[in-house]
């Protein structure tokens, strides 16, 4: 099936959707260390980059009517930074909202399916009236903003076409979730809102895929059946339960029947510390040691023993600690690209162009590989039910 990937950044999404079956007719992305690393790894042979064919500039300069042919999926992360937590909340007045450009997408390629994705923070009440207004111009993507219209006079217009509009009109069916990585085996939690919409005119019914990984899993494995350390080849009970923790495990009956949530542990197995063994640490790509990591109160890092805290795009800035691993003994250090790369579930043989702090800004804009793949699956079998056919 055919693909079109706007907003790439390093290729998250783009990697994920592509293992899930699509093949992408463009790739659009405007930043040009996210373009140097996505070049990197298509020139070096790294699957499934290899036939990528990426347009480095901005997505209002790309004009659609030169993707010839039809196209099933349209996928994108827009900026993030006018709805995130840590920016400035400017939301639709911020000059980097790039929804509009991501329903023009949809309105000129008409494709079947389409997946995007943004930080939770889209979702805070501040911004209800404004998901609500992305949601329906999703929903209506030919039902377009007048001149000198603002948006919430066309949200209402928006709102009444609902409620009144033709039949034969351009529609989507439109479903949005925020869904936590850790609940689909990535080793971090990370909260995401996904918009997923399907052509009308397909009549396909279609919902989220249900968790896989759960914490009450992890905590009967570590506090219950010990599976956990056994996996490590540590003694059982070698990590110390938070109380909360060893509680909730002894109130279990039964053992889930989800999968346990994947560590920090879990995630850097295999790799050498690159503090402590920096020869052995240096024979891996982009997996060097960074100075300068220290803790003080709100600033604790992510522990070994539980999925990673949500990684950002920064790095000593970071305000919360995501960006370090805190060892059991309470030590702290930064984590490599090599290691953000596995808690975003990036391949190991897959290389990020740029200085620590740009690699560590790229990864944290990015989407984690496997819950991308896993989202775009469930949507490339619902379209496949319904044949080829654009």
């Amino acid at each position: 099936m055919r693909g079109i990937e706007l907003f790439a950044g390093a290729g998250g999404l783009g990697i994920g959707v592509s293992r899930a079956g699509f093949s992408p007719a463009a790739v659009v992305e405007r930043d040009r260390y996210c373009c140097d690393t996505i070049r990197e790894n298509r020139e070096r042979g790294v699957d499934p980059l290899v036939h990528w064919p990426l347009f480095q500039g901005d997505i209002r300069d790309f004009d659609f009517r030169s993707v010839e042919g039809g196209v099933d999926l349209i996928s994108g992360g827009p900026p993030c930074q006018p709805f995130s937590i840590g920016g400035k909340h400017r939301g639709p007045l911020d000059e980097r909202d790039m929804f509009p450009q991501a329903v023009r997408a949809v309105r000129e390629l008409q494709p079947r399916a389409f997946l995007f994705e943004n930080v939770r923070g889209l979702t805070r009440r501040a911004f209800s009236d404004y998901f609500e207004y992305v949601r329906l111009q999703f929903a209506y993507p030919e039902y377009t903003r007048r001149d000198s219209e603002g948006w919430l006079d066309h949200l209402g217009r928006l709102q009444r076409h609902g409620a009144h509009g033709r039949v034969n009109d351009l529609t989507y069916r439109v479903a949005t979730r925020v869904l936590n990585a850790a609940d689909f085996g990535v080793p971090q939690r990370r909260e995401r809102v996904f918009i997923v919409g399907f052509r009308a005119d397909l009549d396909i019914e279609w919902a989220f895929p249900e968790p896989t990984h759960s914490r009450e899993a992890l905590l009967w494995s570590q506090w219950r059946s010990g599976e956990y350390w056994d996996s490590h080849r540590l003694p059982r009970r070698h990590g110390t339960a938070d109380r909360r923790d060893a509680a909730a495990a002894r109130r279990m009956r039964t053992k889930p029947a989800t999968e346990p949530w994947r560590t920090v542990r879990d995630a850097l197995s295999g790799l050498p510390d690159p503090e402590l063994e920096r020869r052995a640490a240096s024979r891996y790509p982009n997996h060097r040691f960074q100075p300068g990591a220290r803790s003080y109160p709100g600033h604790t890092g992510s522990p070994y023993d539980e999925p990673a805290k949500t990684l950002k795009a920064g790095d000593h800035g970071v305000p919360g600690g995501e960006n370090m691993l805190r060892r059991p003994d309470g030590g702290v250090r930064y984590f490599s690209v090599r290691e953000s790369a596995r808690l975003q579930t990036f391949p190991d043989e897959y290389l990020f162009h740029g200085s620590w702090s740009e690699t560590m800004r790229q990864l944290g804009n990015a989407v984690p590989v496997t819950l991308a793949q896993i989202v775009a699956g469930s949507i490339r079998d619902r379209l496949g039910e319904r044949g080829n056919g654009a």
